[in-house]
């Protein structure tokens, strides 16, 4: 039978699993090729060297983990639905476990840096939008959009990290769904247009 072609995508995919096992040094062409069943003349085919790849799988991250979700909330004209979808979807379960803590520990590297930039600007702007919409004068919409965004990067730290000590933070299960709720209605709590007065 035979083997099927491997696409850009697949290399990338499995570039994103290794970033989050081992951060940016665990993207190597010859232990990928081993894990896809594949030639390093199959990498070379796509990417002219690891760093095309490391680009191509960020980008990927970039667009499926930003562009693709703030796309699918648009349908939402309710904001505070909006703000609920949101945070269900990206703290839900995940497609690769601590890949986000990975990319964001390796903020330094040249291939992940720009491409980190944009997706937390987009980030921001999006959840300023979204406080603004829900009432929030646009500074203060600024302010409780980067304290939003600082509680979503450290929940999934606390996941990638001690989930074993804080169980709340877990992708399943009736305490982490209750502990996901409450983190829900606290961010959207602060986000009526009494709650923080400037």
């Amino acid at each position: 039978m035979a083997r099927r072609q491997l696409t850009p995508q697949d290399w990338s995919i499995a570039a994103l699993r290794a970033m989050a096992r081992g951060g940016v040094a665990a993207v190597s062409v010859n232990a990928l090729a081993g894990e896809l069943g594949a030639t390093r003349g199959s990498f070379y085919w796509h990417f002219k060297h690891r760093d095309a790849l490391l680009t191509a799988a960020l980008e990927m991250w970039e667009q499926q983990h930003t562009a693709a979700l703030i796309a699918e909330l648009g349908d939402i004209t309710d904001p505070l639905r909006r703000l609920a979808a949101l945070f269900t979807t990206a703290l839900g379960e995940e497609d690769i476990a601590g890949l986000e803590p990975a990319i964001v520990a390796h903020a330094d590297h040249p291939a992940v840096a720009p491409v980190l930039r944009r997706v937390t600007e987009r980030r921001i702007a999006y959840l300023t939008d979204l406080y603004t919409d829900l009432g929030m004068a646009s500074a203060l919409a600024r302010r409780q959009a980067v304290t939003t965004y600082a509680a979503y990067l450290g929940w999934v730290e606390l996941r990638r990290s001690a989930v074993g000590v804080v169980p709340e933070v877990a992708a399943t299960g009736a305490v982490a769904t209750a502990a996901l709720e409450h983190l829900i209605a606290s961010l959207a709590r602060s986000a009526t247009p009494d709650a923080d007065p400037e």
